[in-house]
Formats: C-alpha cells, sequence, structure tokens
C-alpha cells in the first residue's frame, strides 16, 4: 500500500467539511499563537481544499497576491488577513486567557 503525505492527509480530511476546517484552524491559533507560519500554513490548506482562485473572488484579492501571501513568504496586512477569513465564511473571536497575576 502507498502512503500519503502529510498534506494529503490533510486535504484529504478538510474536503468538503466546513466544521473540520473549523476546527483545524482553530487548533491552529490555540496551539500555534507565536508561530504565524503555522497558522498561515492552515490557512493555506483551507484555501486550498477550497480553490484559490475562488477564494480570490471572494476575497476580491487578486490571485498573484493572494498566493503570495498563503505561500508563507510574507505575512499579509491586517485588512488582506480579514479578507481571507472573512471569504472563507469565518471569524475571529478574542477571549481571555483565564486567570491572570
Amino acid at each position: 500500500m502507498k502512503s500519503k503525505s502529510i498534506k494529503a492527509l490533510t486535504q484529504e480530511v478538510l474536503t468538503d467539511d466546513v466544521e473540520q476546517q473549523l476546527a483545524y484552524l482553530r487548533a491552529a491559533f490555540e496551539d500555534n499563537y507565536d508561530f504565524p507560519e503555522a497558522i498561515m500554513t492552515a490557512i493555506r490548506n483551507i484555501a486550498e481544499v477550497r480553490g484559490i482562485s475562488h477564494l480570490a473572488n471572494t476575497s476580491e484579492l487578486n490571485r498573484e497576491n493572494l498566493y503570495r501571501v498563503l505561500s508563507g513568504s510574507t505575512y499579509p496586512r491586517i485588512d488582506t488577513f480579514f479578507k481571507i477569513i472573512n471569504a472563507l465564511g469565518m471569524r475571529l473571536t478574542v477571549e481571555g486567557k483565564g486567570k491572570t497575576g
């Protein structure tokens, strides 16, 4: 039996399952709050299963810019980041970490 790559397995799990995509991105934020590359990789993986061209049209970003941002070679501006999140049909929320001090 031929083994699948991590990327292929991830795409298989995420394809056509919005709840799984939400859980995956939520985990990326929770586990990697200090590692933005991992968060952008999670967003890219979701974008790839949904279709980059579709995401570009929905987010009103040009495809080349979207590919560049999702490649991990640069970080998006905050407005671009929110356009991508919004185009994925998601939103960010902020909550406390628990007791402090």
